[in-house]
């Protein structure tokens, strides 16, 4: 790119105090367009894409790029016309692609004579060979601030999608320090192998907090007192799950805060939620919760205690937030859902089937904004925020400015949490008519922070790039905000931003933050993520860390072997389950997954063997049973499978597949009206499933019921249109019907 910056005439010759001179040949394209340039004219429209009209910079930011369109101009030159209050002649600056970033001299002298005075800036789009034609013009206008953000800024970078964040966390990085500077702020904490989430620091950055999975448990979460070093040792870990652990449900800990004083942490506890991972990369996640009442953790006590007033299990409590006093928490609320069949009461994450119970039954879920009294935690009477509790909208992350006087909060039409439509709002803090605010994006507008002095507001945004991006604007006394500035140098282009936190203490007051509560538990969790994704290389290598931290630990070792089994190394998988049996022999599951590597050998006598050393142990033990019965129908044994099946359906009334495998083994008998029962029962406790149609489909065509086994076929297709066996099974019936 092509940079030349210029003075012209007396005006700016008195500005600067010297003159700027250029050799003729780098001005020539520049002053030729200058000199064409007539301001009265009207010429095709050039959108100007960043700085956006009334943007307000920080006086300490760096020098931002400067993006319009090219349109259908056909331009491959821009001259850049930079204009201050009260000057008759513009600085100009030239670029040979559709954007200019400042050199920092240049971006200096624009500060200084932007400050607290709107600058114009103009581009003119040209063709390099005829720089007086002018193609196109776009203006925009800035200024630069007089006060200055101050504060360092805490957030986390993590890759996308999020399912690969949630799979291996050790990615995820935290940084810390001043946005002003032209690189990323320093790394303080990375390579955690466990889930780290959200974090909050008193108002006098005097303390920490950050969710952290220790131990396997979703509710753990992290208290330290801020140093340039901080350890996060097993002593600073609490756990959201000891809140009233006779109620047996489990707890998330979700969006907890730390508050001003940092004597306390309120948090969402007994909470369940929703979260669907998604291909898409923008937005990879569908997170809310769907129940939760409000928790304080008392640090000097060492004790958790429900906030009386928001503590209503009818109710979804989530998602503080406290007043800059610490008098008041204003939190989202709506009407807790609740799940008609629950597959599992302890959950804090929805099944797959759950949430499409959800979805048929509650496509919208809204949230309003109650304010509530803390009043030492004794609660009190939590109220809506006339104007943040609009039926029509969910409004959450409520976030109060350091004087008290306004609460910047999200809308959206439904959700919370990394929605498309989700846009900032300010109100008075007492409640009154929201504004829609100005430093707005076309594409999800949330995660925001108030600077300690009020004046600038971070947040998180896709309006660029589905890499969430952080964005500053400026806020005046009168709550009036500004076109927002894009801070892209705090990121890398394939990592986003969020949970961005403006902290009032000084670069370099965090250098680093250390773990010393890992062991072989979390190895354990972080490798579960890798098998939910079918990763079982991944899991593999957690698993055996685990292991390196305590060759002791058996279920992880019986769990390396099922990923070793899953990925054909049966011959490494039979040592770890063999190495396990020769420290406990009475691991059933050790046992059984031997059965089901044999069996999938074809080592027929060995599979039975083991599934006989299980059950000598555990007779109920379901899977064996059903191992046993699929190794004996193998091998044609099958009056034996269907008593061993038989065994199964005793001790689970709902196993489809025990029904399912028992008429196949019935079919094989020619045994049709028991093949029928079997699949009619499996159909009934697993319905919509295209192949149990097939085959119901099949038995009524060996019973010559034609009519039936036509429909059942039919159903098959329906469900899976590519269903191979149900066309050709259709296709014969078609012919018998037809005769």
């Amino acid at each position: 790119m092509n940079r030349t910056r210029f003075c012209v005439g007396l005006f700016i010759l008195m500005l600067s105090g010297t003159v700027c001179s250029s050799a003729a040949k780098d001005i020539l394209n520049a002053n030729d367009v200058f000199k064409s340039y007539d301001g009265l004219k009207i010429y095709p429209p050039l959108p100007i894409q960043y700085p956006k009209e009334g943007t307000i910079f920080p006086p300490e930011i760096m020098a931002p790029t400067m993006r319009w369109e090219t349109g259908q101009s056909n331009a491959d030159a821009w001259a850049i016309l930079v204009q201050f209050h009260g000057e008759k002649t513009p600085h100009l600056f030239q670029s040979d692609k559709p954007e200019w970033t400042p050199e920092d001299d240049d971006w200096d002298m624009i500060k200084k004579f932007s400050k607290e005075q709107w600058a114009s800036i103009t581009v003119l789009a040209v063709k390099s060979q005829e720089p007086s034609t002018i193609l196109a013009k776009g203006t925009t206008k800035i200024l630069t601030s007089k006060d200055e953000v101050g504060d360092s800024i805490l957030y986390r970078e993590v890759n996308l999608p999020f399912i690969e964040a949630v799979k291996d966390p050790s990615k995820i990085s935290w940084r810390f320090g001043s946005m002003a500077l032209k690189t990323q702020p320093p790394v303080i904490l990375t390579g955690l192998p466990v889930c780290g989430n959200c974090h909050s620091v008193s108002r006098d950055g005097k303390v920490l907090g950050l969710d952290v999975d220790y131990a396997n448990d979703k509710g753990a979460y992290a208290i330290a007192n801020v140093s340039e070093n901080i350890i996060l040792s097993r002593d600073k870990i609490i756990s959201w799950n000891k809140f009233k652990t006779d109620e047996k449900e489990k707890t998330f800990g979700l969006l907890s805060q730390v508050s001003p004083n940092g004597q306390y942490v309120v948090s969402t506890v007994k909470d369940r939620s929703i979260f669907i991972p998604r291909d898409d990369l923008a937005y990879s996640q569908l997170f809310f919760p769907i129940k939760g009442i409000l928790a304080v953790y008392y640090r000097d006590e060492g004790t958790m205690k429900a906030l009386p007033g928001a503590d209503d299990k009818k109710y979804v409590q989530s998602n503080p937030t406290w007043s800059p006093d610490g008098k008041y928490i204003v939190f989202a609320k709506s009407e807790a859902f609740q799940l008609k069949k629950i597959l599992d009461p302890g959950a804090v994450l929805l099944t797959q089937a759950e949430y499409e119970e959800f979805n048929r039954e509650k496509p919208i879920f809204r949230f309003d904004l109650y304010r509530i009294p803390f009043n030492g935690g004794r609660g009190g009477t939590a109220e809506p925020i006339p104007g943040a509790a609009e039926k029509e909208y969910s409004e959450y992350f409520a976030k109060y400015s350091p004087d008290g006087k306004w609460i910047v909060f999200c809308r959206a039409k439904s959700y919370m949490l990394l929605q498309p439509d989700s846009e900032l709002y300010i109100i008075k803090a007492e409640g009154g008519t929201p504004r829609r605010m100005n430093c707005n994006t076309e594409r999800m507008n949330s995660w925001h922070s108030f600077s300690s002095n009020g004046r600038w507001l971070v947040f998180a945004s896709k309006a660029n790039t589905p890499y969430t991006q952080l964005l500053l604007t400026h806020i005046d006394e009168n709550g009036m905000d500004s076109s927002a500035v894009v801070l892209e140098h705090l990121t890398a282009r394939d990592r986003a931003a969020n949970i961005p936190e403006f902290v009032n203490l000084k670069p370099g007051a965090i250098n680093n933050i250390k773990e010393q509560f890992l062991d072989d538990q979390n190895f354990m969790r972080a490798a579960l993520e890798y098998r939910q994704a079918a990763d079982y290389k991944g899991a593999e290598a957690i698993y055996r860390k685990a292991l390196e931290l305590n060759p002791n630990n058996l279920q992880a070792r019986h769990d390396l072997g099922v990923v070793l089994f899953m990925q054909n190394q049966h011959e490494e998988a039979i040592r770890q389950f063999k190495d396990i049996l020769a420290k406990d022999p009475k691991f059933v599951k050790a046992y059984y997954n031997l059965a089901v590597v044999y069996e999938q050998r074809e080592e027929f006598d060995e599979a039975i063997k083991n599934c006989r050393e299980a059950l000598t142990i555990d007779p109920r033990d379901i899977d064996t049973l059903n191992v046993m019965a699929v190794v004996l129908a193998k091998q044609g044994k099958l009056d034996e499978a269907t008593e061993v099946f038989k065994k199964v359906i005793v001790e689970d009334p709902n196993d489809a597949p025990a029904r399912f495998n028992i008429a196949s083994v019935y079919m094989k008998l020619e045994n049709w009206n028991e093949a029928l029962k079997y699949f009619l029962d499996a159909d009934r406790l697993a319905p919509q499933n295209p192949v149990i149609q097939n085959w119901i489909g099949a038995v009524y065509a060996e019973m010559e019921r034609y009519q039936e086994a036509y429909e059942y076929f039919i159903k098959a297709l329906a469900l899976d249109p590519n269903f191979e066996d149900a066309k050709k099974n259709l296709e014969q019936v078609k012919k018998i019907l037809k005769k």
